[in-house]
């Protein structure tokens, strides 16, 4: 019967040091990852980093969403850490999450504009999800103490929609790692505090010559961060158990650190095949750019946030009585169609005829 060791990921390198390397079964260093506790995990990390970045994975996926709300529930979470940075939120509207999650009152139509109004133009924050987080984080701090209570930095740049008539007033505020990268510095570590960053994943990699939130704030190596992926968050992602068969037996969720082991030691393209870009309002697979070829997982990426299998993964989707909303929607699609996204427009029309039809 195969054992998973639940420890404390300084406990646990000790033990797969001595077993793997003392047993001599992979002669290059390269031992078997290692699944520990996914609290503990972050909570160590904090223990020597100021930041530490949690990849969501595919947005909308229910199973990342339930990780972070226990994190949230966590004391020992709540003890290290002052500051949330998150996608999914407008900074124009900082001063509303502040009040909000201090537990004032805040109109819900007011709030909403959080996530609505974000750079995004397509409903990806409109999930029920991302509004659960932010309503989840004042609970905890109504709990806590004044000198404890988290705050919600909005990473995303302060586009004002009113303003936006183009592609090209919306090509403005394209700089969102950039923007989020200059939140962090200035709030958090100019201000000695410690921040847990939520942000897809492809805003955390390392690859060089990239402007993503990670490598930008590791630029001169003023700041280290502990990045935390979450590739396997889709159906269509790669099975890890094909590089360690025991994966499988790994509990949901569960984290890994990657330096020196069989799943950091394999090609960043086995778990990021390829960039998905927009062109000419189509999701398309780019050419796969020449510096990822030869990239580690574990040069990118500190460590793995195991959510299951792939075929386990659910999302949440917008929910329906949005589609019935006459202003929203004429507020969804004409943004998109000044983003120039028509396929995500024709998506969107498709989605909302489909659950208007199944309410």
């Amino acid at each position: 019967m195969k054992t998973l060791l639940r420890c404390s990921l300084a406990v646990c390198w000790m033990v797969i040091s001595t077993v793997v390397v003392t047993a001599g079964l992979f002669p290059q260093g390269e031992r078997p990852a290692v699944a520990v506790d996914p609290v503990d995990g972050i909570v160590d990390a904090f223990r020597s980093h100021a930041l530490v970045a949690l990849g969501e994975g595919v947005h909308g996926n229910e199973q990342g969403h339930a990780f972070r709300l226990a994190l949230l529930r966590a004391a020992r979470i709540t003890s290290v850490v002052n500051d949330i940075v998150v996608e999914f939120g407008n900074s124009r509207h900082q001063d509303v999450m502040d009040r909000f999650v201090r537990g004032e009152d805040v109109d819900a139509a007011v709030l909403r504009r959080v996530w609505q109004d974000t750079t995004q133009p397509q409903p990806a924050w409109d999930a029920p999800i991302y509004e659960a987080f932010f309503r989840a984080v004042r609970t905890t701090n109504a709990s806590l103490p004044a000198d404890r209570k988290l705050r919600v930095l909005l990473g995303d740049p302060p586009v004002d929609w009113d303003a936006v008539h183009s592609v090209a007033d919306l090509r403005q505020w394209a700089g969102r790692g950039r923007h989020a990268a200059q939140i962090i510095q200035r709030e958090v570590l100019d201000k000695g505090r410690r921040a847990l960053i939520l942000y897809g994943d492809g805003h955390l990699f390392r690859v060089p010559a990239t402007d993503t939130i990670v490598s930008l704030l590791e630029r001169g190596n003023a700041t280290r961060v502990f990045t935390i992926a979450s590739p396997i968050s889709s159906p269509t992602a790669s099975h890890l158990e094909t590089l360690q068969a025991d994966v499988l037996s790994w509990p949901a969720p569960s984290i890994v650190v990657l330096r020196k082991t069989v799943l950091g030691a394999a090609d960043f393209t086995f778990y990021y095949p390829a960039p998905k870009v927009i062109r000419n309002g189509q999701v398309v697979v780019a050419p796969m750019p020449d510096q990822w070829r030869s990239l580690r997982m574990e040069d990118q990426f500190d460590a793995l946030l195991y959510l299951g299998r792939p075929s386990s993964i659910t999302f949440s989707e917008m929910p329906s009585a949005l589609c019935a909303d006459a202003d929203y929607m004429k507020m969804r699609l004409q943004r998109m169609a000044l983003a120039a996204l028509p396929a995500q427009n024709e998506r969107m029309k498709e989605y909302c005829a489909k659950a208007l039809i199944n309410k």
